[in-house]
């Protein structure tokens, strides 16, 4: 595998159905302790809106050279005025957006001290979209779909409500009809709603969660046994042709079946420093698919996704990957 493949991003267009937010910032200097509280005094310096959720999802996609179009509900309020504006200031198209007035935009809002995180507040309404909601998202899909060639369509799920079992099932059955890849970055709420997808990626204790059972991690052979285990519940309840489970420190295992007799992979950890794991599993969804779609083969699609996921650790707060940088990194695995 060469990395002529990454040249092939540019061709694609992308679609993601989740949960969208704000992730705003506030940066500044901590030197003392509140004497009203045990809790450090922050002295801001900047103040920074970023996109967040699904849309950081599309800001990857975005930076990998690849056509972003989101599809999700933002309420009628001033943070959805901001959150247009940014996806204007990053050119992206903003068809697939609906905005209720039964809804709020969610702002996850982090104060950063001395480069350390220290308290995120976030407001933000879970409900699951009304019936009228889900019509006038599903229509924007439709539509969208209908007009545009989309490669893709990764589901980023954050159970905020935007993603129901409704839209799952509707969209799924149109990508299987058109031959469109599914993904899907899954959170507990529609864990087992996700059917007949192509790839469907949880962390360690999502599955654990989601499936209610016990996974040994304490070595890679007992960890590997249960993640066969796992993932061959998930393919034979829900259908999904790929399970990629992210596993922290230890890396990414991926089972394979697609032909017939399931087989797996477990890919270890890239050595970057960690800073800040916020914004990863949305950088990993975004280059499997990406990779995925471009026709890259599985196992390096992972390594991929697993290089990437390392490198956006290192920086603080949510940020994409870049294209150069990951191709890189990715050049370097091979010699």
């Amino acid at each position: 595998m060469t990395t002529d493949i990454f040249d092939k991003f540019t061709n694609e267009t992308i679609m993601i159905v989740g949960d969208v937010m704000i992730d705003s910032y506030m940066w500044g200097n901590v030197t003392r302790i509140s004497p009203e509280a045990p809790v450090p005094v922050v002295s801001v310096t900047k103040r920074e809106k970023r996109l967040g959720g699904a849309a950081n999802v599309a800001l990857n996609i975005e930076a990998m050279g690849a056509t972003p179009i989101i599809c999700s509900v933002l309420g009628n309020d001033d943070s959805s005025k901001d959150f247009l504006h940014i996806m204007y200031g990053n050119n992206m198209d903003r068809r697939g957006i609906v905005t209720s007035d039964n809804r709020m935009t969610t702002v996850k809002s982090r104060v950063i001290g001395n480069n350390m995180h220290i308290v995120r507040v976030d407001e933000e309404n879970t409900n699951p979209l009304s019936p009228i909601e889900e019509d006038q998202l599903l229509d924007r899909i439709l539509r969208t779909i209908k007009a545009l060639p989309i490669d893709a369509i990764i589901f980023q799920d954050y159970d905020k409500g935007c993603i129901t079992p409704r839209i799952i099932d509707q969209v799924t059955d149109i990508a299987r009809r058109k031959k469109i890849l599914t993904t899907v970055d899954p959170k507990h709420r529609n864990f087992s709603s996700f059917k007949n997808v192509n790839l469907f990626k949880p962390n360690l204790k999502e599955l654990r969660e989601g499936l209610n059972i016990e996974i040994d991690d304490s070595s890679d052979e007992l960890l590997i046994r249960d993640l066969d285990k796992a993932s061959t519940i998930l393919h034979e309840r829900q259908n999904i042709d790929i399970v990629l489970t992210t596993l922290s420190s230890k890396g990414m295992y991926a089972c394979d079946f697609r032909n017939g007799s399931p087989t797996s992979v477990l890919i270890p950890s890239c050595a970057h420093s960690v800073s800040d794991v916020s914004g990863a599993g949305d950088t990993v969804i975004s280059v499997i698919t990406i990779a995925l779609a471009a026709g890259m083969d599985l196992k390096d699609a992972v390594k991929c996704a697993n290089l990437a996921g390392g490198i956006v650790c290192e920086q603080v707060g949510v940020v994409p990957i870049q294209h150069e940088r990951l191709k890189k990194e990715y050049q370097a695995t091979l010699q």
